[in-house]
């Protein structure tokens, strides 16, 4: 595992406590030797995360949309790849990733997540994917997660295709663990 694709929120109006958890673990992934592909933006958890790596000697891949350089929203100070779509911005993150930490974010990550958690569903992908769940963020969702379990909408086997962190320490123990599973959507249980 050499490149994490670290997925978090844009916004500056977030508790300080979501920018420094993020900023410290940009940090660690650097000096644990990783690389990290993130969204490109130089605000939220996306520019905490970035600043940390570079501030370690790291040195991340942005990638975004072109239509993105008109918002002035993106850092200046690391390698971008630019994508004509969003669509081709996530393929990109996806291919040339090794497994995914979701931080806390918004409706772009939430559609990260759920992209990345439905290709490795349909055996498009076996990486790992680590919910960073700083405060009890995530909470509602996987609480929703196992409603859906529980009803049958989605298998009960389902959570063993992502790993839940509290603490930075567990998202490393649980990338650097990751054993991958067997999962078929489609068997009847």
């Amino acid at each position: 595992m050499k490149t994490i694709c670290v997925f978090g929120s844009s916004s500056e109006q977030i508790d300080t406590t979501y920018l420094e958890s993020a900023e410290h673990l940009g940090s660690s992934l650097a000096q644990k030797g990783y690389g990290m592909i993130f969204g490109a933006g130089k605000f939220g958890v996306m520019g905490a995360v970035s600043r940390g790596m570079i501030a370690a000697g790291g040195k991340p891949v942005g990638v975004s949309p072109q239509f993105f350089v008109d918002l002035d929203v993106l850092r200046d100070d690391c390698e971008i790849v630019f994508t004509e779509t969003m669509r081709e911005r996530k393929a990109y993150m996806e291919d040339n990733s090794d497994a995914f930490i979701i931080c806390p974010g918004g409706i772009g990550t939430f559609e990260e997540f759920f992209e990345a958690l439905t290709l490795k569903q349909l055996g498009r992908h076996s990486k790992a994917i680590v919910i960073y769940n700083v405060n009890g963020f995530y909470t509602p969702m996987l609480d929703l997660m196992q409603n859906a379990m529980r009803d049958r909408f989605l298998a009960n086997d389902t959570a063993t295709l992502y790993s839940i962190a509290a603490t930075e320490d567990e998202v490393f123990a649980q990338l650097e663990g990751y054993e991958q599973k067997h999962y078929n959507k489609y068997r009847r249980d």
